[in-house]
This record gives structure tokens, sequence and C-alpha cells, in this order.
């Protein structure tokens, strides 16, 4: 199981590593090892939360996730999206931009580094939103009930998170925007970028997140409906299908997967010029990190670790909101990788923890109740 389905990221490994040596030398080798290491640990949250969506997906779109996805992924968001950024922040073309990446490396981080509120206000918003939504929905489980009891009941009011949402991007506007970080520790008013950037955060969240819901409702219901209309269905000669609906609703969901997955990587970009400025070996460590995350996603559907370990989501969503906040915090202020990377480890292990727990309370208690059964049978 292991093999079968990590086998295309040994496989990527192995071609990532013996490429970053003929790139330049053993050096490379272990800067990408480094770039690799840092991807997984800032996306292990990432993984668990792409699994409760994938879970709902069939062997079909999972497969889709593991090669398209990969290839947007690794391609899309570790190697052209910093280029474009540095297009459009520098106004360059495209092959210009391109060729600042890989002759004048100083210049192109500055580009970057310069750039980060946008990105950071970007994807800070729309996994804010991610966060913000999960708390306020009523879950038949709840890990810390003390906490998302109330939230649950506050859930009820018609658009609380989108008006949460702005409300913290007026203030991160207001604030942190208006000392944002640049290149070489100087700091710029960058309050009007940092809100159209958080806005369209958040409108690309409401419309990607809303179109999959919708498919995704209209896919339960007509499931409902499919047994109903069996029968009636294969005496006219054409039986129904939900085909055509499921592939409109896993599409939106691979849409979803794949925005959320960009959100995910905007720290992970950002955060690997502490370690190297080359766009190559930032592509392979990078690409090879993201081939574990979607791996590690696949396996956990297929094992079923999410239906085994029930806080596991919990602990995942909340390590997005620290890390939404985190990238909010560092339009202004620097913050290490390795704390953003330990939050959400620290959240996700505890979840598991409180997981395993409850699953020892649940064996003990129907261990007791099965006891009382043959007291009770045997006469005693």
């Amino acid at each position: 199981m292991v093999l079968k389905t990590f086998g295309w990221s040994f496989a990527v490994t192995a071609l990532g590593l013996v490429a970053a040596v003929l790139y330049d030398g053993w050096t490379a080798l272990g800067l990408v090892a480094i770039l690799s290491i840092l991807e997984i640990s800032l996306s292990f949250d990432n993984a668990v939360v792409n699994a409760g969506i994938l879970k709902k997906m069939n062997a079909f779109w999972q497969k889709i996730f593991l090669t398209i996805g990969i290839l947007i992924a690794v391609f899309g968001m570790r190697l052209v999206f910093p280029v474009v950024i540095v297009a459009i922040s520098a106004k360059l073309g495209p092959i210009e931009a391109v060729d600042l990446a890989l002759t004048d490396k100083d210049q192109y981080q500055q580009y970057v580094t310069d750039a980060h509120p946008s990105i950071a206000a970007f994807g800070g918003m729309f996994l804010l939103m991610i966060f913000l939504d999960f708390i306020f929905e009523d879950r038949d489980i709840k890990w810390l009930g003390w906490l998302e009891r109330p939230l649950a009941k506050l859930g009820k009011i018609d658009m609380l998170s989108a008006c949460i949402a702005m409300i913290v991007l007026l203030i991160t506007s207001m604030t942190f925007a208006t000392h944002a970080h640049q290149h070489g520790g100087t700091h710029v008013d960058k309050a009007q970028t940092v809100l159209i950037s958080g806005l369209a955060g958040l409108i690309t969240y409401l419309i990607v997140g809303g179109l999959s819901s919708f498919f995704e409702n209209r896919l339960e219901e007509e499931e409902e409906r499919e047994h109903e209309a069996e029968e009636e269905a294969e005496r006219s000669g054409k039986p129904r299908s939900a085909v055509a609906l499921a592939g409109k609703a896993a599409f939106f969901m691979f849409l979803y997967l794949e925005v959320l997955d960009a959100s995910f990587s905007f720290d992970g970009v950002i955060g690997a010029f502490a370690i190297t400025n080359d766009i190559v070996l930032m592509a392979l460590g990078l690409g090879i990190g993201a081939m574990y995350v979607r791996s590690l996603t696949v396996y956990l559907v297929r094992q079923g670790t999410l239906d085994d370990y029930v806080y596991l989501e919990h602990g995942a969503h909340y390590a997005i909101g620290a890390l939404a906040v985190i990238l909010l915090v560092t339009i202004q202020y620097e913050i290490n990788e390795i704390i953003t990377g330990l939050i959400g480890v620290v959240l996700i292990a505890w979840s598991f923890w409180s997981s395993v727990r409850r699953n020892k309370a649940l064996a003990a208690a129907e261990g007791k109740a099965e006891s009382s059964k043959e007291e009770v049978a045997s006469g005693v």
C-alpha cells in the first residue's frame, strides 16, 4: 500500500536529487533536500484538509489530483507563479522575468519579496475563510467542545464568516499594511495593495467554494433520488446515470483543491528564499515536497485515517487558521518558517493524540457493555 501510493514520490525524489547534483553539485543536493523537508512540514495540514475533500471523489478524480494536480502544484505554483509575480510587480514581459530569474537572482528575489504583501493578503484571506466556515459549522463531532459549541451557535448568523474576514482585512490594511516589510528591511505603505489582494482572495473563495458546494449538494440529491428512479429508467430502456453531475461536482472540488494548495504554497515559496534564490533548486525542492503532500493525501483517503482519527480535520483547520493569521502578520513582520511549521505540527499531533484517547475510551466503554451483557445472559 505504501509503495503503491508513494511510489511516484520516491521516483520524483530520486530524479530531483540527481538533477540537483547535475545542476550544481552536492551543495545543490543538500539545498533541495532541505527545501523538500520545509515544504512537507509546512503542508502536512494541507494534506489532511485535502483528504477530507478528496475522499468524496471517485478513483478517477483522485488520479487526476495526483497527476495533473501535481503538475499544476509543481510547475504552476513552485516555478511559474514566482515568475508571474515578478513579471506583474516589475512590469516585465514573461521572457524578461524568466531571464531575470536565471541571470540576476538577487534582483529576482527582491521583486518577489516586495510582492509578498499582496501574496500574503490573498492567501491569508482565502485560508481564513476556510477556517471560519469550519469553526462556525455545527458538527456532530466536536474536538474543543467548550469553544466549538458557542461558535456553532454564532454560525447560524448568515454571512458571519465573510463579515469577520472583511473586518480582519480592514484592520490588517490599516495596521500591518501601512508598514509592510520590503527587501532590505525597509517598510512602505501597502494598504491599498493589501486591501485589493485580500478582497481578491475572499472573492475567489466565495466563487470556487460556492460552486463546489453547489454541485456537491446537487450530487447528494441526485444520489438520494437515484434508487427511486432506477426501476422506471430501466423500463424506459434508458438507465439513469449520475456521471455527468458527478463530473461537475468533482471538477469544482478539484478546482477548489488547487486554489487551496496554491494558498498553502505561498508561505513555502516565500520561505524558500531564506534558503536559496535559485529558481531551479526551489522548483526541485518544493516540487518534491509537494509530491509527498499529494501522496500523503491519497494515503489518508485510502486508509480511512480521517474516519479512524476523527479530530485530525479539526486540528488541520485550526492550523489553517494559525497560518492565515501568520500570513497577515508577515506583511509587516518576518516570522521564521520553523515557527510556522511547528504550530501546524503541534496542532495536528494534539488532535491525533485526542483521537487516540477517544478511540480507547470508546473501546473501553464497548468492552464494559459486552461484559455486562455476558453477565446478564449467564444470570450472574
